[in-house]
C-alpha cells in the first residue's frame, strides 16, 4: 500500500478514537448530573451525515467533514449557535440549569480524558513493549557540538556529566533541555580529561530554534565508511565500507564531520585522502601501505562537492529496549506523559516568533508524525502525543474551545454572577473564526512545504 494511504489511515483511526472518548467526557458528565445531550458526533454534519441513529434524547452520528467532533449539550452557547433555544425560558435539564461546578465539571471532561488516556497509552506502551533507548557505549567518544555551542564553551568530544547539577538518563537529552527546559549550568568533561562547568544564557533555547539547531549535539562520528553510491568517485577510486579515513591533504581527521568540512574546503580539486583499510590491507586500490599501515589515494569530489560516501552514528545494535513490570509501568507511563505535556507547553513559546509560526503544520504535519509501515507501538506512541497536544490545545482559554467555556465558568464562580449571554454569543463567533483561521494558516503551512519540499 503506498506510504500516504498507510499514514492517512492511521491519521484517521487517531483521531477517530481520541475525538469520541474526548466528547465522551463530556457526554458522561453531562449525563450524570441529568443534562439532556441532543447530539454526539464524530466529525462535523455540515449539511449531512454518512450515518445517524437516534436513542432517546441524543442523536448518535458520523459527519462527512474530518476536523472533529462535538456534542450538542442543551441550553448551552455553543458552535451551533441556536439562539431560539436560548431565548426560551431555561429548562431543568439544560445546561445553564445546573449548578457552576456541575458545568465547570462537564466542560473539563473532555481535556481531562486527553490527559488520563495519554498517561494509559504510554503505561501500556513501556508495559508491552518497553522503551527503547542508545546503548551509552554510543557516547564512548563523546558529542559532537554545533557551532553555535562552541561559542559557549563545547569542544567535540566532550561528555556531559550534568545539567544544573543532575545527571542526564541519556547523553542526547541534552538537545532536549537546552530547546525545552531552563538550563543555567551544565558540567562537562572534555575529551583531553578536563572538566569544566559552563553556563547557559537565559535564552539558549531560543538562539539554537532561531538558528535552526534543534539537535545541537550528536554522537561523535569516527570518520569510517558505512556505505558507498554506486559510480560515484569513492566507488571508482576503490573505497570500501569499513575504511577508516585518517586524513585529507595530510591534514589529520578525527572526526567524520571534520572530515566533511575539509572535503568541501578542496573545492573541486583533486586532494590526497589517507585511510586505513577494513581488512588491513590495500588489495582494493592496488597499493602498498606504508609503514604505518596507512594508504592514500588520490580523488576529486562530483559537482555536489562530494565523494559520495556516508557513515553511521549507529546501528540498530546500539539501540536497546528497557523492560517494565505492570508495576514499574504505571509510574513510568505517568512520568512520560508528564513530561511529554511539560516540554509540548515549553516549545508552545516559539509558535510567536516568526520563524515559529512558519513551523505550525496541519494535518499534514500530524500525518507524518505516524511511520511509513504500520506499527502498532509506533501507532500507539503516537496517539497518546496526539491526546495530550489536544488536551492542551482544548484548554487554551480561547472562546469555542473547551478553555474558553471554563474561562466564563470561573469568572461566574468568582463573581458570582453569569456573563452576559450576548457577550458570551460574539465571544464564540470570534472563537469561531479564530479557530477557522488557525486551522487555515496550520494546513496552508503544510501544503506550502508539500510545494516547496522543505
Amino acid at each position: 500500500m503506498d506510504t500516504f494511504f498507510i499514514k492517512a489511515i492511521q491519521l484517521l483511526l487517531s483521531l477517530s478514537i481520541l475525538i469520541v472518548l474526548h466528547e465522551l467526557g463530556h457526554f458522561i458528565p453531562a449525563k450524570l448530573f441529568k443534562t439532556r445531550v441532543e447530539k454526539f458526533y464524530l466529525f462535523f454534519d455540515v449539511k449531512f451525515s454518512l450515518f445517524k441513529k437516534k436513542i432517546g434524547d441524543t442523536v448518535y452520528g458520523i459527519g462527512w467533514l474530518p476536523l472533529g467532533g462535538y456534542v450538542k449539550i442543551s441550553g448551552m452557547i455553543d458552535e451551533s449557535m441556536d439562539k431560539e433555544q436560548m431565548s426560551k425560558p431555561p429548562e431543568p435539564w439544560e445546561f445553564r440549569s445546573k449548578p457552576t461546578w456541575q458545568r465547570l465539571i462537564i466542560m473539563l471532561g473532555g481535556v481531562t480524558v486527553n490527559i488520563v488516556l495519554g498517561f494509559l497509552i504510554y503505561m501500556m506502551v513501556l508495559f508491552v513493549w518497553g522503551e527503547d533507548y542508545l546503548d551509552p557505549k554510543v557516547f564512548d567518544d563523546g558529542l559532537e557540538s554545533a557551532e553555535l555551542m562552541k561559542d559557549y564553551g563545547f569542544l567535540d568530544g566532550d561528555k556531559i556529566l550534568n545539567v544544573d547539577g543532575k545527571p542526564l538518563q541519556s547523553q542526547i537529552d541534552i538537545n532536549r533541555h537546552l530547546l525545552l527546559r531552563d538550563v543555567n549550568d551544565i558540567e562537562v568533561q572534555h575529551a583531553n580529561g578536563a572538566i569544566e562547568s559552563l553556563s547557559m544564557p537565559e535564552d539558549i533555547g531560543q538562539q539554537l530554534f532561531q538558528s535552526g539547531n534543534f539537535q545541537p549535539f550528536s554522537p561523535v562520528r569516527k570518520p569510517v565508511i558505512d556505505s558507498v553510491i554506486p559510480d560515484s568517485p569513492a566507488e571508482r577510486a576503490g573505497l570500501t565500507q569499513g575504511i577508516l579515513i585518517t586524513a585529507v591533504n595530510g591534514e589529520k581527521v578525527t572526526y567524520w564531520h571534520e572530515f566533511r568540512k575539509k572535503v568541501k574546503a578542496t573545492d573541486g580539486q583533486a586532494f590526497d585522502l589517507s585511510f586505513i583499510s577494513a581488512t588491513g590491507e590495500n588489495q582494493a586500490l592496488n597499493k602498498e601501505l606504508n609503514a604505518e599501515g596507512i594508504g592514500t589515494v588520490n580523488i576529486t569530489t562530483n559537482e555536489e562537492g562530494d565523494i559520495g560516501v556516508y557513515t553511521s552514528a549507529f546501528s540498530q545494535e546500539n539501540i536497546l529496549t528497557k523492560t517494565y513490570s505492570f508495576g514499574e509501568s504505571i509510574p513510568a507511563g505517568f512520568d512520560f506523559a508528564y513530561w511529554t505535556l511539560n516540554d509540548y507547553v515549553s516549545q508552545f513559546k516559539y509558535v510567536f516568533t516568526k520563524k515559529g509560526a512558519t513551523q505550525v503544520g496541519g494535518f499534514g504535519a500530524i500525518g507524518s508524525l505516524f511511520p511509513d509501515t504500520w506499527d502498532w507501538q509506533s501507532f500507539w506512541t503516537t496517539t497518546a502525543f496526539i491526546s495530550i497536544i489536544l488536551a492542551f490545545m482544548n484548554i487554551l482559554p480561547i472562546p469555542a474551545l473547551d478553555g474558553g467555556h471554563v474561562v466564563f465558568l470561573l469568572y461566574e464562580m468568582v463573581s458570582g454572577r453569569k456573563p452576559n449571554e450576548k457577550v458570551m454569543e460574539y465571544a464564540q463567533i470570534a472563537g469561531f473564526f479564530i479557530l477557522i483561521a488557525l486551522v487555515l494558516f496550520a494546513n496552508g503551512n503544510d501544503v506550502y512545504r508539500w510545494i516547496t519540499g522543505d
